[in-house]
């Protein structure tokens, strides 16, 4: 797994104009959804494997829906079958905002 920001990346290595059907619509969806840069992303994601103890796939889901409360959190973090404490979801909010505000 890659976060949204690797791919927009290493898409934008490309021209559009080189680029297939799939490889532009994904490019699209990248510039829309991708929210911090890749070096915020690959931070985010060590910080939330060391800190929080994600999983590194699980790290980057967060990564890359960037969740804004301990609601949406728990709406996504219920499919992996495994307890997320609050304090967990609280510190994972925490890093979640402190790289936006950076």
């Amino acid at each position: 797994m890659i976060t949204l920001p690797d791919v927009k990346e290493i898409l934008e290595t490309r021209k559009v104009d080189e680029m297939d059907q799939i490889q532009r619509w994904t490019y699209d969806y990248v510039i829309k959804f991708s929210k911090i840069t890749r070096k915020q992303a690959q931070k985010l994601v060590g910080e939330l494997v060391s800190q929080c103890g994600l999983t590194e796939d699980e790290a980057v889901e967060v990564v890359n829906i960037l969740p804004s409360s301990l609601e949406e959190i728990r709406s996504f973090t219920f499919g992996w079958k495994k307890l997320i404490l609050t304090s967990t979801s609280e510190s994972i909010l925490q890093k979640i905002t402190s790289v936006h505000e950076t």
